[in-house]
């Protein structure tokens, strides 16, 4: 039995070493970089381990997608609830949490980028479980949320999110966007903007 617990403390050991390892590829090499060989190399490992217990760097891909996920719910939920039952001001609120989840996760951003540049079934399941992440914490904010019957509201949310998340990923690769600069006054600006867009929705 004893010997037994010490395989598990070190497969489980191993395997967040594995983890780490694919981390910091992923933030310093972005994702061309990230591959068995790599993983083996960075967690000082045989590349047979990553293998036995990922199925491959596809695995590792889908265990930091699951830690990235996990940090966004915690940013989420330290957003501070307004309690508001308007729509408009509720749209705001979310997008403001959600554009700062974002900042706050790099890692997230790496998967963003990633899957911008290519398709797979994996970095699909990671996209359409990151949506649910935010869906998930709009259904907690807001139980009985209902989409107005005038007007195209969810289109339009689609797009500032499709903005907010553009802002995001370009955070981290260039200085500014449209003349804005990506610095703590053009965030400023942003938030703000964003304010002005928002008249689509009602109150």
């Amino acid at each position: 039995m004893a010997e037994s617990s010490a395989r598990l403390r070190d497969r489980a050991a191993t395997e967040a070493l594995i983890v780490e390892a694919g981390e910091r590829i992923l933030l310093r090499d972005g994702f061309p970089g990230l591959n068995v060989q790599t993983l083996a190399g960075e967690a000082g490992c045989d590349r047979k381990l990553v293998y036995r217990y990922f199925d491959g760097a596809d695995g590792v891909v889908a265990r930091i997608a699951a830690r990235a996920h996990a940090d966004l719910v915690r940013s989420l939920d330290a957003a501070p609830a307004s309690g508001t039952e308007s729509l408009r001001a509720f749209a705001r609120e979310s997008l403001s949490a959600w554009l700062g989840a974002l900042r706050a996760s790099p890692l997230t951003l790496r998967l963003m980028a990633w899957a911008l540049v290519e398709s797979s079934p994996l970095l699909n399941r990671i996209e359409a479980e990151r949506s649910a992440v935010l869906q998930a914490w709009m259904r907690e904010r807001r139980p009985r949320l209902r989409t107005p019957p005038a007007g195209d509201a969810v289109a339009v949310n689609a797009v500032l999110l499709a903005a907010v998340q553009h802002l995001a990923l370009s955070g981290g690769a260039r200085p500014g966007v449209g003349g804005v600069a990506l610095d703590d006054a053009g965030w400023a600006r942003i938030e703000t903007a964003l304010d002005a867009l928002l008249v689509a929705f009602p109150e």
